[in-house]
């Protein structure tokens, strides 16, 4: 699990708006990133995915990750998504191509 955080923080933490621009996360002690929150089942996800296209593999990121997010309201809305400031949604092919690279031995 170190690998992939090391490599989430070295390719996604390094450009999120929510960064200094050293990569340190600025979010407060109220705030999770849902990037770190969720990693073992955005692992998951990437793993036991069929498919090797990042946008097919984005659509069961929401439906895994998203349908379970506290954020994501009842009526299936989510502010987050709505506002774009969503970390998964906003860096989702980074994230799944950070992974496999680690997968692969290259981070």
């Amino acid at each position: 699990m170190n690998n992939y955080l090391a490599a989430i923080k070295q390719n996604v933490c390094s450009i999120c708006v929510d960064s200094t621009s050293h990569g340190v996360c600025t979010l407060s002690d109220k705030e999770v990133c849902a990037v770190e929150y969720y990693l073992p089942q955005i692992i998951n996800v990437i793993h036991t995915s069929e498919s090797e296209n990042n946008a097919e593999i984005y659509k069961l990121l929401k439906e895994t990750i998203c349908e379970n997010c506290h954020e994501h309201g009842s009526a299936g809305s989510c502010y987050l998504h709505d506002d774009a400031n969503c970390s998964l949604d906003r860096y989702y092919s980074i994230i799944i191509e950070a992974i496999k690279k680690v997968d692969a031995g290259k981070i």
